[in-house]
């Protein structure tokens, strides 16, 4: 098989019919074989019932159905795999992405690169907040690692089967696909495009979530923010050592000690503002440390529709072909 296109879907019924013919449509048009991988991230509404239907007309539609919501890195790591083609694109299921481009990534990976990402020039029906907090984060990301991460990508784009092997082997639990992608090498090259509005429905990554992303992104790749906490600390005790000889020498030469109760409280607040913040900042790294530990999968597969899939990669999943 040439080609597999995986796509992870959470209560998508408004979109994903639309989602299901302009991928058909593309795949065809290339003129290779191909699967199309839905994976159903426990979704609430007809979104797998949807899916199921296609799987019965249509062959080359799969479906992965989680027992429950794991969230969107999870479904991506288990349609990857189950993926079975020689390239796999990875697209989300609210066509922002358009599959339209499919056609230049696998030109440049039949010239020989082993991933080609979609790079944005434009985020149509975004906000301001949206666009401005997204640039500071892929720049911030970036200058906080050592990987080379492209800027203003997301998961959207095509691996060869080499990379996928590879993350696909890759143990931790907290997976960062579009870092992880990176980090593993290979030949890599962008394609540019227009992100467009979201066809139906609504975005499932309000500030909550991506903030939270976010969070998991920097402390999957850097360890910067502890270097940082400490020079923070040794900048802290310069301050205060600092304020202490001002206090001393006010002591000695003046009468204005009195009067310090405001400096006083505000100089105890700020630093143990900076000491929660230190610790919060720790508690991260733990946490992470915590689920590595537990060794406990990232998703449980409830079903597979559409055929057998032969998976790569321990999921320990309960599975029921259908």
């Amino acid at each position: 098989m040439t080609y597999s296109v995986v796509v992870p879907a959470f209560n998508e019924e408004e979109v994903i019919t639309e989602t299901y013919k302009r991928l058909t449509h593309v795949m065809r048009s290339m003129g290779e074989s191909y699967e199309i991988v839905f994976v159903n991230d426990g979704s609430r509404d007809r979104t797998a019932q949807m899916i199921g239907a296609f799987c019965e007309n249509d062959p080359a539609v799969r479906l992965i159905n989680f027992s429950r919501n794991f969230g969107h890195m999870p479904a991506i790591s288990a349609g990857m795999a189950y993926a079975r083609g020689e390239a796999i694109f990875i697209i989300d299921a609210d066509l922002q992405d358009p599959p339209e481009i499919f056609s230049q990534m696998a030109e440049k990976w039949r010239e020989g690169y082993h991933v080609v990402y979609g790079q944005r020039e434009k985020r149509k029906g975004e906000s301001l907040f949206k666009k401005a907090s997204a640039k500071f984060f892929y720049r911030f990301l970036r200058s906080m690692t050592s990987v080379d991460l492209p800027l203003d990508t997301g998961e959207f784009r095509l691996i060869d089967r080499k990379v996928c092997d590879a993350v696909n082997k890759l143990p931790e639990k907290n997976r960062y696909i579009r870092g992880l992608v990176s980090w593993v090498g290979f030949k890599q090259v962008a394609v540019m495009y227009e992100r467009q509005e979201r066809f139906a429905g609504t975005t499932k990554y309000p500030l909550r979530k991506m903030m939270s992303f976010a969070m998991d992104a920097i402390t999957a790749f850097s360890y910067k923010p502890l270097k940082l906490a400490t020079s923070l600390g040794f900048l802290m005790a310069v301050v205060s050592l600092v304020y202490l000889l001002i206090v001393f020498y006010q002591v000695i030469f003046t009468d204005t000690t009195i009067d310090g109760w405001a400096s006083t409280m505000g100089v105890l607040l700020f630093t143990q503002g900076i000491v929660m913040m230190i610790l919060g900042l720790m508690g991260e790294y733990i946490g992470r440390l915590y689920e590595e530990i537990k060794n406990r999968p990232s998703y449980i597969v409830q079903e597979v529709v559409g055929g057998e899939i032969s998976s790569v990669s321990e999921s320990f999943a309960s599975e029921e072909s259908s």
